[in-house]
């Protein structure tokens, strides 16, 4: 026994320097110490155990594939229109919040949509000039994020209150149209703009909105289509609404209200949304980035001695 033990440590020993050989020439990984295992990766991963001493050891079963995550409602082969009704049904159940919008597609960016209605009044020769009178912007939720009365530059003729809703009451918490226009903007910039007929409101702001980040729901064949309507008509808020929100709006003879407006603009663009941001997504170029502008790099700095060449500041000029 002895001699037995003896020859299997001298066989242990050349296993060992062998071993060690070919460490050095790294055609073998260092050993680790027991407990200290690296973290098998790939396919392997699925088919070892650990044992209790810390070694791995392979798995005599199967090993499970990993199941694809799908949702319930919505198969892999799901049509475009299906697809839009799945998000919509995953946004109401989550109350619009951001985080269901989030999970439901990766179009949507919340933050970066708002929807606007403006109501106007008639100034100029026998009020035919239309000026903003008020002006209602609510984000993707339907929250209203701004809401004002403004004042428009010329004196007010016709308040058209059967439409606008505007009444002389209101002027008196009215806000001039340059500082209305200012937040307004500010509020705009770098969204994607949700409205119907936008570009009445746009020309009551004296603004123009890139084409690209704009979304005019009169103007979108698949919405007429899903109201039974001629996919090029020009169909109004009231009526799309009623088709497939089931939503009354613009009733009684107080005028329309710009918040909800607004909110059934965005209600209508959120039914389509995953369809027409696809659609555009095709036929829209791609769009530059904007360009990165220091408000504090004034021309008039550049007059600076520091920014004068060596040789001229040398030569006396």
């Amino acid at each position: 026994p002895q001699g037995r033990s003896k020859k299997k440590s001298r066989k242990h020993q050349r296993f060992m320097e062998r071993r060690a050989l070919l460490e050095q020439k790294g055609l073998l990984s260092p050993r680790r110490r027991l407990g200290s295992q690296a973290p098998v990766a790939g396919p392997e991963a699925g088919s070892m155990l650990t044992k209790v001493d810390g070694t791995m050891a392979p798995h005599c079963g199967k090993v499970p594939k990993p199941k694809q995550v799908v949702s319930p409602s919505l198969s892999p082969s799901a049509s475009p229109d299906s697809i839009a009704r799945h998000h919509s049904v995953l946004l109401s159940r989550g109350n619009g919040s951001s985080k269901g919008v989030w999970t439901s597609s990766p179009l949507l960016r919340p933050g970066k949509y708002v929807a606007i209605d403006c109501e106007m009044v008639g100034t100029g020769p026998q009020g035919r000039l239309s000026e903003l009178a008020r002006c209602s912007v609510v984000n993707y939720e339907g929250d209203v994020i701004y809401d004002k009365y403004v004042q428009p530059e010329l004196p007010i003729v016709d308040y058209r209150t059967r439409w606008s809703g505007i009444t002389k009451q209101h002027m008196k918490s009215a806000i001039p149209f340059k500082a209305a226009q200012a937040e307004i903007l500010k509020i705009l910039k770098d969204k994607i703009v949700v409205g119907h007929a936008i570009h009445n409101d746009f020309q009551a702001l004296k603004y123009f909105h890139p084409k690209d980040r704009t979304r005019d729901t009169s103007r979108i064949p698949m919405l007429n289509k899903r109201a039974g309507l001629p996919g090029r008509a020009s169909v109004s808020l009231k009526s799309l609404a009623g088709h497939l929100l089931q939503k009354k709006i613009q009733v009684g003879c107080k005028g329309h209200s710009s918040v909800e407006d607004a909110q059934t603009a965005m209600e209508l663009y959120r039914l389509v949304e995953v369809q027409w941001e696809t659609e555009l997504a095709r036929s829209l170029p791609p769009r530059p980035p904007s360009p990165i502008t220091d408000p504090t790099a004034d021309s008039n700095q550049y007059m600076d001695d520091q920014y004068w060449p060596t040789d001229l500041m040398a030569s006396g000029l």
